[in-house]
Parts: C-alpha cells; structure tokens; sequence
C-alpha cells in the first residue's frame, strides 16, 4: 500500500500542490516564530553575559532596605577597594542625557538615550569601554560618545556637541569616541560619558554612586569576593556577582520575546486551522475522483483498513513535504521579523538559531494537521464499495447523515450563540472566559452548518447572476450549489479569517472613536507638547507662556502617593490654567474643587475602592513618606487623557518624583502658531508639539495601529483561505472537463467558460464573507459589552464602509483565485474533454 500511495502522490502532484503550500504556510507561522523567540533570547543572553563580561561583582542598591539612602559613598567604595581579591574597585553613576544631531534631533530617538561617568583604574583606562578616538573625559565641559552616536551626528573629536540633561541642552566639548559591550547601546541606544564628579553632580549627589563594579584578582573566586564584600557593606548596600546579574537580565529581556511568541502561536493556530479545511476538502475531492480505482482496491482484496491507510500515507507525504518547506520559509521569516522589530527600542545581534526541537515540531505539526485533516477523507474512501469498480460514481452522503449534521451544528451554533450573549450580560473579566468560550461553540457550530446555508444564500444572487450574466451567471450559480459539502468547506476558511478579522474591527473602530469623542470632549487645549527625548521641566512651560497670543500654559506633572494604602498614578496640575486646557467629565462634584486643594478620582478607580465625594483618604507621599489627610472633590469618568488621580501641584509640592513634565498643554488666542512655540523650545532634541487633530490622532490611533497588526498577523489565514478557492476551483475543474467539453460542444465560448468559473469563485469567496462578517460583527459586540464599563461614552459602531470593503476584496479575491482554474477550463480540448470518464 505504501507503494501505491506514493505513486497516487507522484500522479496527483499538481492536484495537490496547494494542500503543500497550505502546510508550509501554516508551518512556516509556527517555525518561524519558535526561531525568532529562540534567535532572540540566544542574542539577549549572549549580549548580557557580554556587558558584564568585565564585572565580577557588582555592588548595588538593596532592594530590601527601608531606609533613605543617596547611593554607594565613597567611605564604602575605599573599603571595597581595600579588600584582599580586589584587583579594582570602580564606582559607577548612570543617567539620561539627550544628544543632539547637527540640525538639533534627537539622536536615537524613542531609544534608550543613557549617560553613565568614566571610571579609570590606575592605568587610565576603564575596562568598560575601549576607546577608538580620543580618551575619556576628565573634566567639567568634556564628554565622550559611544561610536554609533558619534557616527550618526558625524561628530569627531575635538567637535562640539549639543546634550540636553533636564532643560535646554548645553554644548560640550568630545574628548574621545568608545566601543562598549553596553546592552543599550547594542540596541541602537546612545550613551554620554561624564567625567564622575560632573556625572554625581547631574545624576545624584556628590561623592555618592549609584553602584560598584568590582574585578577580582586572578585566582579569586566572584562567588566568595561577593560574599567577602557583602561583609563591609552597609545594610542599603548589596553584593551580586556579574554572572547573576547577567542571568537576572536575560530572563527579563526574554520576557517580551516570549510574550510576543505566544501572541504569534495563537495567530499560527488560526492558520493551521484555517489550512485544514483546504486539505480535507483535497483529499475529499481526490477520493470522489478516484471513485473507482479505489472500489478495484477493494475488489481485488484490499480491505477497509488498507484503504484508510493508503490515503493516510499520502497524506503523511504531502505533510514532510510542506513541513521542510515551511521550515525554510519560517527561517526566512524569522530573519525578516528579527531585522525589523523592536523590544524595548532594539533587538540585539545574533546568529539564527534552529534548534533540534524547531525542526521536530515543524515535522510534527505539518504531518499531523495534514493526517488529521485527511482522516475523515480517508474513511469516507475505505466506505466505496467494490460494486462502484463497475461505474464511475460512488454512494452519496445519506438523508440521515446530513440531518444529523444540520441538526447538530444548528444545536451547537444556537448553545453558542446563548452562552455569548450570556458572557457579554455578566461584563467585565468574568465574561470574558464565558464569550470565549461560547465564541468557539458558536464557530464550530456554524462552520457545521455552512452547507446548509449555502443553498438559501446563494440562492438570493442567482436572479442577479441570470439577469447580470446570462448562461454563465446560471451555470456558475448551480455549481456554486451543487456540493453544498465543497463549497462549505471552501468558504470555510474564508469565513473564520474574516469573523476575526470583523470582530476586531468593531472592537477597534468602536474604542478609537469613543477615544476620538472623550478627546474631543476633554481637551480644550490648541497644543500639546510632549518629548521622546529630553524630560520636559517647568523651564519649557515658563518658555511657552511668553510666546504671543498664548493664553494659558497647563504642565501635567507625575506623580506617586498613597491614598488609603493604595499605591496611586497622580497627574499633578495647575488649577486656574488646567481649567483652560482640560474639561474633566465630572461624573459628580466639581473640577473647581482642584483649586480648594481636593482631589480629582476617576470613576473606575473610585468605584473599585468605595470613594464618593467627600470622603477623607489618608494619603503617603511616596518621596518623603510624610502623611496628610486628603478630600474627594470630584469622581470623574475613567479616561486616558490623565491619570486616575487628579491633584493641584500645590499639594504635590516638594514631594513630587523629581521635577520633570509628562506633557505641556498651551491654549492660545488662535494667532500663535506651532513654530512660535517649536523656536521657544528649542535646545530641546525629541520635543514634540501637536495641534488638536494631531492630539486625537496620538489618542486615539493606537487602536489604528494594533488593528493594521491584527490584520498583518492573520493575513497568512486568508492567503491559505485564498488557496483553498483556487484548489477548489482547479480540482472541480478537473472532474468537470466532460461537462465543459459539452458546453463547448453545445454554443458555450471560451469566454463564457472563463466567466462561469469565475462567477463560480466570487459567489464562494462572498458567501464565506457574508458568514464571515455576520458572525464577526456579533462577537464584536460580545467584546465590547464585555468593556463598555471602561470606555466613556460607549456606542457600539458598525464599520460598514470596512465591511463593505471587506466583501469587495473578498470579490476580488475570487476573480484573483479563479484565474488559473479558469484558464484550464477555457483551454481545454473539446474531443478530448467529451471523452473524458
């Protein structure tokens, strides 16, 4: 049987090329994602242990500590120093500083923008960095730059370089250019080295460090220096050696890998799903068309059993085939993904990694989907009786079977269905197991009852069709009915792709313009400023209020606290200009009561905590520790313009974390323009000013943003759903050509052939889009009952300009699918056809 199975293979080649490319697509999501998450946790590791290469222990701050305390001294760095199996002792001091190009942008923007001090030992060199050009900085007024930073600006020695610290940047002067094993800078970062006293002095305090690196002698252990260390060192102060803190740094790293790598999983399993209905349905068609071959099997002795595992060989085959295949588009993939997305601004350098386990689960997967999806197929064919060796057809499916099925799935899709709506009733957290879970009984359920669907609904466009296409529209509307099976199965795979991608559409389109109308209803403002860059300080906002026409200036500082024991976000405000800039939907009470030295709550976080207006919180200022009491003034709906906690800054006061500007809001007189207000803030890389539309669109369109990713991540299901038509088409041709060969014979054109299948395509691809979008808008919905608790003036919106382009490029697709098959079918001999059993 192994023999026959591979010649059928051999024979049917062409007929089973896009259950390959299925397979291969749906295992080339699978591979390529174990070898991109392998690749990157390989590199992440490898550039970690790289960093600390030079470390052998680290002295830091004890996260255990309860106390108050600036950093390591330098009392403690000397007694390090002084210990037996202290070869050197550095003390190190990190920092932001922003450095700027020559047209004054912010090198590495939205990248990691560090500075840390040069600490030489006693031969003048710091072991951390190896200088290319130039030497440390060993004064006020020098600095030194990593050499992908000097590259980018084009900046040399001996140049001057525009860094911004806190405020508006200041020029200094390049002592010299590094290459570093820093992991930031590996990932596209840029980092300033500052002589120490100057670095203390920006960073910390005086004759502090933040941490000491420690190079033991030779012969000495790291594991017993530590612990030698950690016996001078006061109870603020702990010892690790670089090997664990380059473990401790892997694992976090890894961490955005592994979450994008189960995001990417789910997205595969779509795709392999998706690809099963294209491989059942091949191997259905292939067991009709072989209808008699198959009953001589058994005529000549072979049994059931044989039969199955004839059918099952081949379907292993096919499965290798695609397997290898998408191993190698995976590995290709993963070579795209890790040279053009980012993890915390850069993904470290590195080989490609295919790991022995990759290539099993590639094997594994693309074999077992391919058998598991021919099973069914495979019994089907072991059924045909030796009497059909005579003919050429084969028993159909009973009365009783597909009542049975109809029932079923009408059962399943009704439980489904009920248990949603049910989910979507009880909100929140809770329902969303419960819409899940009744989400998938309700796609099942109808992917069962598909066939029977397709008979009503294709009915409905076959006046259109007559009227609008004549012999070719009723021709291609009978086919589309004829295997109600087929053409379930086919529009199957179009269906599922498209009920999640329409369900994320109204979940998105829904959010963003919710988002869109509190924004508009919130900011009053003309202007936003923000910084990917340099921190924003009190000195930009001083800056903005003497730009003419500038009516009020409204700085939102962060900030932490305490209220009721409960660690709290704060956005810190300006009452009389935040009153200009910002109108708070006040749910109950007044924004006035800002000014009054009250507090502003949202109403998610009031309602959770049991807060009402007038209620006194015992509030802990996170800085100092101290304590006061605190009244609820307003409660106001949950939004993402600010934070859950509005306060004056005059109640922050000198206990707000450091002094820095999440955002600057301007109101004007309508006469200021955005370069008055970009010339005020200059000397400042990576400021940003946005007008209102541009504030909705920051707002707002980040729901835009992961939609087109959702999209990208299941566009893989739809090409797959998109073979699936073609498949269809060519095979259906195939075991068609005697009755094209009699169209032809009878008056039929070639033209009208190619239009029959064509039609044929786009009545399948719009039927399994219709079903699509139907039951992706009712999970939608589902999702967002589910938040409509967090989204302040919820609506649901139905997106029927998407919809309606969604079944205009399902249409196309169609046209798009019928091409190949189309042109077989118009090319035929007309003889040759008519002969054909």
């Amino acid at each position: 049987m192994f023999r026959t199975a591979l010649r059928n293979v051999l024979a049917h080649k062409a007929r089973l090329l896009m259950t390959v490319l299925a397979v291969m697509l749906g295992v080339a999501f699978v591979s390529g994602t174990l070898i991109f998450t392998d690749t990157y946790k390989n590199a992440a590791t490898s550039q970690t242990a790289k960093s600390y290469a030079h470390v052998d222990v680290q002295v830091g701050e004890n996260t255990d500590y309860s106390g108050e305390s600036p950093g390591i001294s330098r009392k403690t760095l000397d007694k390090i120093a002084g210990l037996d199996g202290v070869a050197g002792a550095a003390g190190r001091v990190d920092g932001l500083a922003y450095v700027a190009d020559r047209d004054g942008g912010l090198i590495a923007s939205g990248l990691f923008n560090s500075a840390a001090n040069f600490a030489p030992g006693k031969d003048g060199k710091d072991p951390l960095y190896a200088f290319t050009d130039g030497g440390g900085p060993t004064g006020r007024g020098q600095i030194a730059l990593d050499q992908h930073t000097a590259d980018n600006g084009g900046y040399h020695v001996g140049d001057t370089v525009p860094v911004a610290l806190k405020g508006p940047s200041k020029t200094y002067k390049l002592s010299g250019v590094f290459s570093t094993e820093n992991d930031e800078v590996a990932a596209g970062g840029s980092l300033v080295l500052f002589d120490t006293p100057s670095a203390q002095r920006f960073f910390l305090q005086p004759g502090y460090f933040e941490n000491v690196t420690v190079t033991a002698a030779p012969g000495v252990s790291s594991t017993e220096l530590a612990a030698d260390i950690g016996k001078v060192l006061p109870d603020s102060a702990t010892a690790e050696t670089g090997r664990q803190l380059a473990d401790e740094n892997a694992k976090l790293v890894e961490g955005d890998a592994t979450l994008i790598g189960g995001i990417l999983f789910a997205f595969a399993g779509v795709a392999l799903f998706v690809s099963v209905f294209l491989i059942a349905n091949t191997f259905t068609m292939l067991a009709a068309q072989r209808t008699r071959e198959l009953a001589l099997l058994r005529a000549v002795g072979a049994s059931r059993t044989q039969v199955t595992r004839s059918v099952l060989i081949e379907a292993m085959m096919v499965g290798a085939v695609g397997a290898a295949a998408g191993l190698g588009l995976g590995a290709a993939l993963a070579a795209v993904a890790r040279a053009t997305v980012d993890f915390d601004g850069g993904t470290p350098d590195g080989p490609l990694v295919v790991t022995s386990t990759t290539v099993l689960v590639a094997a594994v997967v693309g074999v077992l989907v391919t058998m598991v999806a021919a099973w069914l197929p495979a019994r089907r064919a072991a059924k045909i009786p030796p009497v059909a060796a005579i003919g050429s057809a084969h028993l159909p499916a009973t009365t009783r079977s597909l009542i049975l099925r109809n029932s079923l799935g009408g059962i399943v899709t009704l439980l489904g269905a009920a248990v949603v709506v049910a989910g979507a009733g009880t909100g929140g957290s809770g329902g969303g197991g419960i819409v899940g879970f009744g989400a998938l009984l309700a796609v099942m359920g109808v992917i069962v009852l598909i066939p029977l669907l397709s008979r009503p609904m294709i009915a409905v466009v076959q006046p259109l069709l007559r009227r609008g296409f004549g012999v070719s529209g009723i021709l291609a509307g009978q086919n589309a009915v004829r295997s109600p099976r087929r053409t379930g199965a086919t529009a199957s795979a179009l269906a599922i792709g498209l009920t999640l991608v329409s369900a994320l559409t109204v979940l998105g389109v829904t959010l963003g313009q919710s988002m869109d109308r509190m924004t508009t209803d919130i900011v009053k403002a003309d202007y936003m400023v923000t910084a990917s860059g340099v921190r924003l300080d009190t000195s930009a906002a001083t800056a903005l209020r003497k730009v003419p026409g500038v009516r009020a200036v409204s700085p939102e500082q962060p900030a932490w606290m305490q209220l009721d024991g409960i660690q709290e976000d704060i956005s810190a405000v300006a009452p009389a200009d935040f009153d200009k800039a910002l109108h708070l939907p006040v749910v109950s009470g007044s924004q006035g009561a800002l000014a009054k030295g009250q507090i502003a709550v949202a109403e998610d976080e009031a309602r959770s905590h049991g807060w009402n207006v007038g209620d006194t919180l015992a509030a802990v200022y996170e800085e100092s520790g101290k304590s006061r009491r605190l009244t609820v003034g307003a409660v106001f709906a949950s939004n993402e313009v600010v934070r859950p906690v509005v306060v004056s800054a005059d109640v922050i006061g000198p206990d707000a974390t450091g002094t820095f500007l999440s955002k600057i809001y301007v109101t004007t007189d309508g006469s200021t323009k955005e370069k008055a207000l970009a010339d005020a803030l200059a000397g400042r890389p990576g400021t940003k000013i946005d007008d209102r539309q541009a504030i909705r669109n920051e707002l707002s369109g980040t729901f835009d943003t992961v939609l087109n990713v959702l999209y990208a991540l299941l566009a893989i299901s739809l090409v797959i759903a998109v073979l699936g038509v073609v498949n269809t088409l060519a095979m259906s041709v195939f075991e068609r050509q005697r009755e094209v060969g009699m169209l032809r014979a009878v008056g039929l054109d070639r033209r009208g052939v190619t239009r029959m299948i064509q039609l044929e395509a786009v009545v399948i691809a719009l039927f399994g889009a219709v079903i699509g979008i139907g039951l992706g808008s009712f999970l939608g919905w589902a999702v967002c009952e589910l938040t409509k608790a967090d989204i302040p003036g919820y609506a649901l919106v139905l997106p029927w300009g998407r919809f309606g382009l969604f079944l205009l490029l399902a249409a196309l697709v169609g046209l798009l699918a019928a091409l190949w098959p189309a042109r077989s079918a118009a090319r035929l001999n007309l003889l040759t056809a008519i002969k054909t059993e």
